[in-house]
C-alpha cells in the first residue's frame, strides 16, 4: 500500500512529537528525533549497508532534511550502543554541526571517537552508564544496562511534560552473558509501575520464536572447531563484535593458536576494546599479521571482517585470491555472524569462493557458530507484560519484524488502536498519554559514494545496473546542419552486450532512413536527430535481441 505523504500540523506546546527518520523498514540507519517545546534530542544515528541493486555504494545514511534546518535546536545526541547501524552516520551529522554533544557509555563514544578522528571532527561528549539521569532541556534522561552482541550498550527512558517514553537500542535477555551484564529488568520493572506512555522496542527477532540462545553456548563450538583444524583458521566477524572475538582468542589460546587481527576496523575496534577492559586477552597470543605468515599453518587463527560478503572487506578478498593470505586446501574458514538482510548472495559467493579454493566453511548453517544479538519474541513478550506499555511504536527491523512485534504487544493487552506500525518518516505526537500518528514526511536514501555525499540518485543507480546487466551501445553521427545529411557515421561501439561489433550491421541502414525521414520533415536540432537515433536503436535491440542495453547517440553538427 503506498506512503501518503502528510505534512505534520505545527507542534503544539507540551506536546511530545517522536519521528523515526531511520529503521523503520529496514535493518540500519537506526535514528529517531524528539522534539518537545522547539528542543531537539536524537537517540541514534546509523547506517545501512547497500545491497546488490545499489552498485558503487558504499553507505546509506538517513535523511537529514527534517532537521537540517534546526541544527541549532538539537541538545544532544543519545547513542545506544557502538554498532555502524547506530552510530555510522554521527560523522556525517556532525558535518553539519560539529558541537552537538554526544552521550554514550564509555565503549560507544571511544568508537565513535575513532570515526570522528579519520573525519577531523573533535567531538563534545559524555559519558554515561546504566543508573545514570541526565538533563537536557526539557529531556529527562535515564540510561539502563541492556545485553546485546557488543559491550556497554544502553536503553534510554526519556522523560518528559508530555510522558515517559522508553526507547531500548538494540537488545537481549541472555541470562548468562559473558560479561556478566544483564539486561535491567528490575528497571524495565520499576519503569513500569511509573507508567510508559510509548515503548520504542528492538524488533529485530520479533519474527523468531522463543528465546536467543546464550552467547556462552558458542564458545565450545569454535573451541572444537578450531582444536580439529588442520592448517590456518580464518574467523569473519562484525569488527565490533567484541564478545565474539574474546572468545576466538580464548578458543585459539586454549588450543596453542595466536591470533592476527585483518582489516582496519578490526585492528581498530579492537585495539580500543582492550585498551579498556572490554577485550581480555590472553598473554601472547596476539601477534602482527605480517609476522604471523612465519608460524606453521596449524598455529595461526586470522580474526577478520567481512562476514557479509563486502566486496572490499579481507573475506571477499581471500575469496577473489585479491589478499596476501591465499586460502587453500585444509585451511578452515567460519563465519560467525547473522545475515543481514539482503546480504544473502553475496555472502554465498564468498562461501562458494572459499569452498572451490578447498576451505572447509562453517557458518550459521552448518553449526552453531553465531547467536542473535536480538531479543527473540519470548523476551519481547516479557519486556511487554513488565512494562504494560499505553503506546507501542515498534523500531528496528523490516516490515515484517516491525508487525510481529505490534502482534506481540497486542496478545499481551496493548489495544490495537494504541499500536503503530509504520516507515521512516512517520511522525507521531504524544500528550497526556496518548500517542497520535500526524504525519508522514517525505524521506529517501541518501547515498554515500567515495567522497560524495547525497549525489548520488536512484536515477544514478538505475543507469549502473543497466549497464552491469544490459550493457552500452553508443552511436556517433556527424551531421550538415543545412541538409539534415549525415555526413560520418553511424559509428557504433558497445562494451558489454556483442563482442562481434558485426551484429550492428543490420542497424546502421535504419539509423540512416530514420534520420533521412526526420531530415526531410523539417528536422535541423541535433538533440532531436539524437532522439531519433535513440528510438530506432532501441527498437531494434529489444525486436531483435530482446536486451536494454545504455544507448547513447552522440550527433554533432559538421
Amino acid at each position: 500500500m503506498p506512503t501518503t505523504i502528510h505534512t505534520p500540523r505545527a507542534l503544539e506546546k507540551g506536546t511530545l512529537r517522536v519521528i523515526p527518520i531511520g529503521g523503520l523498514g529496514e535493518i540500519g540507519r537506526n535514528m529517531t528525533v524528539y522534539e518537545l517545546d522547539g528542543k531537539l534530542l536524537i537517540v541514534d544515528a546509523g547506517v545501512l549497508f547497500p545491497e546488490e541493486h545499489q552498485p558503487g555504494v558504499d553507505l546509506i545514511l538517513p535523511d537529514f532534511s527534517p532537521i537540517k534546518d534546526r541544527l541549532d535546536d538539537i541538545l544532544g545526541v543519545v547513542l545506544t550502543h557502538g554498532h555502524e547501524d547506530h552510530i555510522g552516520a554521527v560523522p556525517y551529522l556532525l558535518r553539519l554541526r560539529k558541537d552537538i554533544p554526544l552521550l554514550g557509555s564509555t565503549l560507544t563514544l571511544a568508537l565513535v571517537e575513532a570515526k570522528l578522528k579519520e573525519h577531523r571532527i573533535q567531538p563534545y561528549s559524555l559519558a554515561v552508564k546504566e543508573g545514570q539521569i541526565e538533563k537536557l532541556g526539557p529531556f529527562e534522561l535515564e540510561f539502563v544496562a541492556v545485553n546485546h552482541s557488543i559491550p556497554d550498550a544502553l536503553a534510554v527512558a526519556i522523560r518528559t511534560t508530555a510522558g515517559l517514553v522508553l526507547h531500548t537500542g538494540d537488545f537481549k535477555m541472555d541470562q548468562l552473558p559473558l560479561d556478566d551484564r544483564i539486561t535491567d529488568l528490575r528497571a524495565f520493572a520499576r519503569l513500569g509501575e511509573e507508567g510508559v506512555d510509548l515503548f520504542l522496542p528492538d524488533s529485530t527477532n520479533a519474527d523468531v520464536p522463543g528465546f536467543t540462545a546464550l552467547e556462552r553456548d558458542i564458545g565450545p563450538v569454535l573451541d572444537d572447531i578450531i582444536a580439529r583444524a588442520p592448517r590456518r583458521v580464518v574467523v569473519a566477524s562484525f569488527s565490533s563484535h567484541v564478545h565474539r572475538v574474546q572468545q576466538v582468542l580464548d578458543a585459539a589460546h586454549a588450543n596453542g593458536r595466536r591470533v592476527a587481527f585483518m582489516g582496519r576496523s578490526m585492528i581498530r575496534n579492537m585495539t580500543i576494546a582492550a585498551d579498556l577492559g572490554y577485550l581480555r586477552v590472553p598473554e601472547n597470543v596476539l601477534i602482527d599479521s605480517k609476522k604471523a605468515k612465519d608460524l606453521p599453518d596449524d598455529r595461526i587463527v586470522y580474526m577478520s571482517t567481512g562476514s557479509q560478503g563486502e566486496p572490499m572487506a579481507v573475506l571477499a578478498r581471500m575469496a577473489n585470491l585479491e589478499h596476501q593470505i591465499e586460502i587453500g586446501e585444509g585451511d578452515t574458514v567460519i563465519l560467525a555472524s547473522s545475515l543481514i538482510p539482503g546480504n544473502e548472495n553475496a555472502v554465498y559467493r564468498v562461501i562458494d569462493g572459499l569452498t572451490k579454493l578447498g576451505a572447509h566453511v562453517v557458518h550459521k548453517g552448518n553449526a552453531k557458530v553465531h547467536v542473535s544479538g536480538h531479543a527473540s519474541a519470548g523476551e519481547l513478550l516479557y519486556c511487554y507484560n513488565i512494562l504494560r506499555p499505553k503506546n507501542v511504536l515498534p523500531v528496528h527491523g523490516e516490515h515484517r519484524h516491525l508487525y510481529a512485534s505490534a502482534a506481540l504487544a497486542e496478545r499481551t493487552g496493548v489495544p490495537a488502536k494504541n499500536i503503530i506500525t509504520g516507515q521512516d518518516g512517520i511522525v507521531v505526537d504524544l500528550k497526556d498519554g496518548v500517542a497520535t500518528v500526524v504525519g508522514q514526511l517525505d524521506l529517501g536514501f541518501v547515498y554515500v559514494d567515495g567522497s560524495s555525499v547525497g549525489e548520488i540518485t536512484d536515477a544514478d543507480l538505475k543507469d549502473r545496473r543497466v549497464l552491469a546487466e544490459e550493457g552500452f551501445i553508443s552511436v556517433f553521427i556527424a551531421m550538415d546542419p543545412a541538409t539534415g545529411r549525415v555526413v560520418v557515421g553511424p559509428e557504433i561501439q558497445s562494451r558489454g552486450f556483442a563482442e562481434d561489433e558485426k551484429v550492428f550491421d543490420d542497424v546502421r541502414p535504419k539509423i540512416l532512413a530514420a534520420l533521412t525521414e526526420a531530415a526531410e520533415n523539417g528536422m535541423r536540432d541535433t538533440h532531436g536527430f539524437s532522439q531519433v537515433v535513440r528510438r530506432t536503436v532501441g527498437r531494434w535491440v529489444n525486436s531483435n535481441h530482446r536486451r536494454r542495453p545504455m544507448i547513447v547517440p552522440v550527433v554533432i553538427s559538421a
